[in-house]
């Protein structure tokens, strides 16, 4: 979809993008990155136990820095080393539509805005149709359209005095980025613009059950009063 309107484009953007035994994405994603007139693009590794980190120095211009495992930690420390007006946080596994450093300025330039994030639209990785219930994949679509509230992979956006206001992202166990949003929103609105990223489908394809209730029964139960560290003792494999 292409853009109008007023658009800073002074504002730079600085790209943080959390990561884990990334090697077999990491570099097409930053290719794709590359086409982008971007800041930065800062990786920030949780503990790869394969090429990710050689294959992202291989990169002019990416920086590649590390913290202690967990997307809310690696997610801090890469805003520390960001430079830019705007932070724009990148899980590996999306993909941004062409148009999306337009989307974020244009966002960014109305002061009613405090952050912004992009529908989704979750892909099968590899050759052919997948499972039968892949469609189920796009009931986390649909809601990234209507929710006010984003989840990580919707590749969150905002100013650094933002992210600095809120105190950065908590770190939790779990459910992470849906505090970040609700801190995010009880300073500003959160725009969700009308361009999507396009999402891996794998790690719900691995584990549908978990996805499923990490998607749909988790969130409820959290903003009902259930402290996250109980779902992390159920699901041991957190990110």
């Amino acid at each position: 979809m292409s853009v109008s309107g007023s658009v800073r484009d002074d504002l730079t953007i600085s790209v943080v993008m959390p990561v884990l035994n990334e090697a077999a994405r990491i570099g097409e994603r930053l290719s794709e990155l590359a086409r982008f007139a971007f800041r930065e693009v800062i990786i920030v590794d949780g503990g790869s136990d394969d090429e990710t980190r050689d294959i992202a120095r291989s990169f002019p211009g990416v920086l590649v820095v590390e913290a202690a495992r967990g997307r809310a930690c690696q997610m801090n420390e890469g805003a520390r080393h960001a430079t830019g007006d705007a932070l724009l946080f990148l899980h590996a596994d999306v993909s941004l539509p062409a148009d999306a450093a337009v989307h974020i300025r244009r966002t960014l330039a109305l002061a009613d805005n405090a952050a912004g994030a992009f529908r989704t639209w979750t892909v099968v990785d590899g050759v052919g149709p997948g499972p039968w219930w892949s469609p189920l994949l796009h009931l986390a679509d649909i809601r990234s359209r209507y929710s006010r509230l984003p989840y990580g992979d919707q590749a969150i956006f905002l100013r650094r005095e933002v992210f600095r206001d809120v105190g950065g992202v908590p770190e939790m166990p779990l459910m992470e980025d849906l505090e970040f949003s609700l801190r995010i929103r009880r300073i500003g609105r959160i725009r969700i613009v009308p361009a999507r990223v396009m999402v891996s489908g794998r790690r719900f394809i691995e584990r549908p059950l978990f996805y499923a209730m990490l998607m749909n029964v988790f969130p409820l139960l959290y903003r009902c009063g259930v402290p996250p560290c109980r779902f992390a003792r159920i699901y041991k494999a957190v990110r």
